[in-house]
Parts: C-alpha cells; sequence; structure tokens
C-alpha cells in the first residue's frame, strides 16, 4: 500500500521554456501542493520553472525545502526565500538528498539537468532502491516523444519498469498530485 505523500520533490528547468503554458504549469504545481499541505522539495533555484513553482507555493502558504550546490549558490542563483536551502559540495549529493527527503517525484518540462534527475530516479527504482511514484506532468505534450522511447527500451528488454504503468503521466496538474498518492514502483524491493 502506498505511503501518505507528504513531500513531492519536483524536477524542472531553470529557465522558462519556450511557452508560457510551462511555468503556469509550474505554478499550478507549487500552489496545488501547498493547499494540500505537501511540502515541496526541489534544487533550490530562483530562476525558471524553479523558481516559478517555488514562488506559488511560498504565496499560497506552502513550505519549500531547496537543495543547492555550492557552485549554483555561488553564482547567485539561490532563491533565498524559501523555507529551508540545503547547499551540498556536488550535485550527486544534491540528488541524493533530493531522493531522500521526498516521498514521490513529479518532472516537469527542463532540460538535460531534469532529465538527468528523472533517470537517475527511475534507473534507482529499477534496482529497487525505493518504491516511491514517479509522475510526468505532460504540458503540451513535452513528454510524448520520452514516454514512446521509453515504451521502446522496454520492448527491446532494456527496461524492468512498465513505463505505461509505473511512470504517472497527467496533463493536470491536480489530477497527477492525486495519481502519486496511489501508486508505487511495482519493482521497488526496498521501499523507504
Amino acid at each position: 500500500m502506498p505511503r501518505p505523500i507528504e513531500r513531492v520533490c519536483v524536477f524542472c528547468g531553470a529557465s522558462n521554456g519556450g511557452r508560457a503554458d510551462y511555468a503556469q504549469a509550474a505554478q499550478l504545481v507549487g500552489k496545488t501542493l501547498a493547499t494540500r499541505g505537501i511540502t515541496l522539495i526541489y534544487g533550490g533555484g530562483r530562476a525558471g520553472l524553479m523558481g516559478a513553482v517555488a514562488d506559488a507555493a511560498l504565496d499560497a502558504g506552502g513550505r519549500v525545502i531547496g537543495v543547492i550546490t555550492k557552485l549554483l549558490e555561488g553564482r547567485e542563483l539561490a532563491h533565498t526565500g524559501i523555507t529551508k536551502l540545503h547547499i551540498t559540495d556536488t550535485m550527486h549529493e544534491r540528488k541524493a538528498m533530493m531522493a531522500e527527503l521526498a516521498d514521490a517525484f513529479i518532472g516537469l518540462p527542463g532540460g538535460l539537468g531534469t532529465l538527468d534527475e528523472l533517470f537517475e530516479i527511475l534507473a534507482w527504482a529499477q534496482l529497487g532502491i525505493h518504491g516511491k511514484p514517479v509522475g510526468l506532468l505532460n504540458i503540451c505534450g513535452y513528454y510524448d516523444s520520452l514516454m514512446t522511447f521509453l515504451d521502446h527500451v522496454e520492448r527491446e528488454s532494456f527496461l524492468r519498469l512498465t513505463p505505461r504503468t509505473e511512470i504517472v503521466l497527467e496533463a493536470d496538474a491536480a489530477r497527477l498530485i492525486d495519481a502519486l498518492g496511489t501508486v508505487g514502483v511495482a519493482h521497488a524491493r526496498f521501499p523507504k
């Protein structure tokens, strides 16, 4: 049975991307998490979709925990108005801390950093390191091609996860958050 969702880690871009819909979706995710009493865990940045999701959660009275590296903090990219900011030495430590703090994960649109975070979490699920739910907010079909690729990887027998049942794909923020509370990763042997 899935655990109650109290903290959701959101992976997303440090830029706004090419569509206003992406920032609006990030704001809606932040607001929805906050109004449901769910703490936002994220990369600790103030720019792009990261800033949008954090600011919306804060504006709605939510709790926001950021995790950023010394390098990025030193470039004045850290959000200084959040509830708590953890500073790590490396990107590896950053990702591990975000994963440890979270009960579930949501991927919003983003670039290589976002995909890196998502794929690490999915790899850990496949290895049984965690059984926490993973969802993708599929605004404007952003993740359609990724899901098609993961279906291909599964058909070619390189994937033990079943992408269509173990990754929640949803275009609506509220429905995605609702769905995270009802699923887990079936292959996880050591849920935390």
